[in-house]
């Protein structure tokens, strides 16, 4: 593997590459302006300034929530400039679920359109809430150019939300060293380089829409397309005019864009590699793709929030190994797949998925109880997804331990899903479980009692839970009961419901 340049932070990489090659584009927003590096890195610098003037100190929690945009990396790199950590609220958030990120993580500034901006209730801490950094009296260059250099290579860059099987999301601290050694190593099996052009679908205020995406186009020079807004639709267009050569997304994506090819004379040649994750990819599908959009390589890959890139698949891989695993290892990283009492189960055999090494997460914010609850004295991470290695190390997902359930890509996790349905005012109990569903992969169904003397109207109910709560989250059907059936030692008993919808 070809070894990272000594940079240490994203800061002093972005000054690297913006030195060496300032001309190269590396955003180019369909809806916004192209960016070059150099024109990356002086933006990132106006906004530092404005975070300084307005009082951002090192290690201070900035938010950013907005769709992808050129403005949202300028941002994200404005405040990794400053040496702030960033908060990335997902577009889809409502009002209390951004309040919730925001009052854990003590942010003081928000950057937000004004119409998300709207959406909050009242929070005390919040001291800033602008949609974009850079105007009024900013700091001088020289301040804001100390501050870069100043970062170091373990201070925080990032907080992601994580869907624990808890009520509220717990924030992921992830440092610099970690990001950058990561996507370097995940950018250099997908063979990413300045002559790639790689839509970024997944939000940037997602793991992989950040460090697989944003980060990674500007480690390697590659020309990152935002998309604000996904639509099947606009998928193949999209490839075809901006001439895409990097594809990431869930296997559903690829079945859609294969029925497009089917109906359409679209151009997809410039196709290079599909990126998958963690996802059972049908060989067919891998097939189809290399038959009919000339891809050369379809990667399938496994990480989470708290340990970063676990495991891919790589160059000369069998049909069999992409659509059955998520490969091996990536350097740094070991894996185990224990049995209950956390020995090691033999090849073949299934069991929870540890992982241990740098990538694994620097803890939970603010939240040290919850963090050794993951992390164990040796510093393995449990990551409670289910799998098998195989005899030659590729590690296959076969199931998630915790109650999440997948819809569209996104982790929802029941349990918060159930809170926020509990904010409703008319229901005494809610359980949610997750079913299967031919567009989504996943669905939520939702059963609920009434609080006493009152009804639990579902129609009322789901259009509360979508003017509440992120689209991927509702549930797809409520079912109103008189009692939820409880197992031996009185915990609602969701295998029963889960049979009961069946």
């Amino acid at each position: 593997m070809g070894s990272m340049p000594d940079w240490g932070t994203l800061p002093r990489m972005l000054r690297d590459q913006a030195g060496r090659h300032p001309g190269q584009v590396v955003i180019a927003d369909p809806a916004g302006p192209r960016l070059t590096l150099a024109g990356l890195r002086e933006a990132a610098s106006r906004v530092a300034r404005g975070l300084i003037a307005l009082g951002v100190r090192p290690g201070d929690r900035v938010a950013l929530w907005g769709v992808n945009s050129s403005h949202w990396v300028v941002h994200a790199f404005g405040i990794w400039d400053v040496g702030a950590v960033i908060v990335p609220l997902s577009p889809r958030y409502k009002g209390i679920e951004a309040a919730q990120l925001l009052t854990k993580t003590g942010a003081e500034v928000l950057v937000a359109e004004d119409s998300l901006a709207a959406l909050l209730p009242e929070l005390p801490g919040l001291r800033h809430v602008v949609p974009e950094v850079g105007g009024g009296a900013p700091a001088p260059v020289q301040e804001a150019e100390e501050r870069a250099l100043a970062v170091r290579p373990d201070d925080l860059c990032e907080i992601m939300s994580t869907s624990g099987t808890t009520g509220t999301p717990k924030g992921v601290m992830i440092d610099h060293s970690q990001v950058l050694r990561g996507y370097w190593d995940w950018s250099e099996i997908v063979a990413l380089d300045e002559h790639d052009r790689y839509p970024v679908i997944a939000p940037f205020s997602h793991g992989f829409g950040l460090n697989a995406g944003l980060v990674a186009c500007v480690l390697r020079r590659a020309t990152m397309i935002p998309v604000a807004v996904f639509t099947p639709d606009a998928l193949m267009s999209l490839i075809s005019e901006e001439r895409v050569t990097v594809l990431a997304g869930p296997p559903t994506l690829f079945h859609r864009m294969l029925d497009e090819l089917d109906r359409g004379s679209w151009d997809v040649s410039s196709l290079r590699v599909a990126i998958c994750g963690a996802a059972a990819v049908p060989a067919s599908l891998i097939r189809r793709l290399v038959e009919q959009a000339g891809l050369q390589r379809m990667i399938n890959a496994y990480g989470l929030m708290e340990g970063t890139v676990v495991s891919m698949t790589r160059a000369g891989d069998p049909i069999e190994v992409i659509a059955n695993t998520t490969g091996r290892p990536v350097p740094g990283i070991e894996v185990a797949v224990v049995d209950d009492d956390g020995k090691p189960v033999a090849p073949g055999e299934r069991g929870e998925i540890l992982q241990r090494g740098y990538g694994v997460m620097r803890g939970y914010w603010d939240e040290p109880e919850r963090t050794a609850e993951v992390v164990d004295a040796d510093g393995w991470l449990h990551t409670g997804d289910v799998g098998v290695l195989d005899e030659a190390g590729n590690l296959a997902i076969v199931d998630r331990k915790k109650d999440l359930y997948i819809v569209n890509g996104f982790n929802v996790s029941p349990a918060e899903v159930e809170s926020l349905l509990l904010r409703e005012g008319s229901l005494a109990q809610v359980a949610v479980v997750g079913v299967p569903d031919r567009v989504s992969g996943e669905s939520g169904l939702a059963y609920v009692v009434p609080r006493p003397g009152m009804t639990a109207d579902p129609g009322a109910l789901l259009a509360w839970a979508r003017a509440n709560m992120s689209g991927y989250k509702v549930p797809r059907r409520i079912v109103v009961l008189d009692a939820l059936p409880t197992n031996a030692n009185g915990k609602v008993d969701k295998v029963t419901l889960r049979r009961h919808q069946a």
